[in-house]
């Protein structure tokens, strides 16, 4: 049995409704987000999925300089905010530095830390502190028994809410592969367990100044994901990812949403009369 997290009125763990972590990767403009996530929320309320809208104001993890990272925390968190009042949404957002968190908590309804992040004790401190929720991706380089001390990190600083993503491992250079193991693993840990089917097909830095990825495998993945028993999909959903300025080749176009979702709920129903 995992703990049960609460984000808006969204309960997530254990017989709990498979929940979505969606949109596109970091934020263009208002009118890009807006749309986007109009968009999304029409797919899951049709659906029944619960929807917490993910993109970040800042990505500062770029493999090249010239990368285009967002628009800043103060137009993003203001975009970010104006989705969550209009849409009723709960908003999340990765936050990189220690000096964000104070503005980043006033808006945010899950403070995400980034998979390079993932070991940055301060950091994860200063998010546990605030009292939020707390998605914590694992480390690509982080076999999946290495997240209790993370874990040890939140409790200690009195963080009661916390969950775990998987977002695949190191794999050689320029490239990932997920054990669905680490899936099983992670969630012997107590926490919600979420897994990134979009980043988990990244090819970091695969094309030189810019990451490669391999869409393609993302519907495959989160099946398989949601048959392990994940509590959650996190999926990076974009109009056109080809013309998209960041992880363009891992997201998957939005107009294919809908039917993923029909797949994964009807898996979700199934494990859940089975364990």
């Amino acid at each position: 049995m995992t703990k049960e997290i609460k984000v808006g009125n969204i309960i997530i763990g254990n017989n709990d409704p498979l929940v979505l972590i969606a949109g596109p990767c970091v934020i263009e403009s208002e009118a890009s987000a807006m749309r986007h996530a109009r968009e999304i929320k029409r797919i899951t309320d049709m659906l029944d999925v619960p929807l917490i809208f993910k993109s970040s104001y800042d990505k500062a993890n770029r493999t090249s300089a010239s990368s285009f990272r967002g628009i800043g925390i103060k137009k993003g968190l203001a975009i970010l905010k104006k989705i969550k009042e209009e849409l009723g949404v709960p908003v999340l957002s990765d936050v990189h530095c220690r000096t964000e968190i104070d503005e980043a908590r006033k808006v945010l309804d899950v403070i995400q830390i980034p998979a390079f992040l993932s070991r940055q004790t301060d950091l994860i401190i200063a998010a546990a502190k605030t009292g939020k929720v707390v998605n914590i991706k694992k480390g690509q380089f982080l076999a999946p028994w290495d997240f209790k001390s993370i874990i040890e990190k939140v409790e200690k600083s009195g963080g009661k809410k916390l969950l775990i993503t998987e977002r695949g491992s190191s794999f050689g250079y320029n490239n990932l592969v997920s054990d669905m193991r680490s899936l099983q693993i992670l969630k012997e840990f107590g926490y919600p367990v979420i897994y990134d089917a979009t980043h988990s097909t990244q090819l970091p830095g695969g094309m030189g100044k810019t990451s490669g990825g391999q869409r393609e495998f993302v519907a495959g993945l989160a099946r398989a994901a949601v048959a392990i028993g994940c509590d959650g999909l996190f999926i990076e959903v974009h109009e056109n990812p080809d013309k998209a300025p960041c992880d363009g080749p891992n997201m998957i176009f939005l107009k294919n949403l809908e039917d993923l979702l029909m797949q994964v709920k009807e898996i979700d129903a199934l494990v859940k009369t089975i364990i």
